[in-house]
């Protein structure tokens, strides 16, 4: 089976371990794409939300006193 990459358009070759599936295939551009699959038939596929990242620490400016 073959997908499109929602991302880039690349054609991605699944094999038969995917015949019925759910979950990511990551795209050679890097994508995440969250598919299903049915007896050998796409049944849904979306761009994965990509893991939220924590919120960066403020950077402490030169010369501060610390408080």
């Amino acid at each position: 089976m073959r997908i499109n990459c929602l991302s880039c358009g690349h054609k991605v070759e699944l094999g038969d371990a995917y015949d019925d599936f759910e979950g990511p295939v990551k795209c050679l551009c890097g994508a995440m794409l969250e598919i299903r699959t049915e007896e050998g038939m796409l049944k849904g596929i979306k761009i994965a939300e990509p893991p939220a990242r924590p919120a960066p620490r403020p950077k402490r400016m030169e010369g501060a006193v610390p408080g």
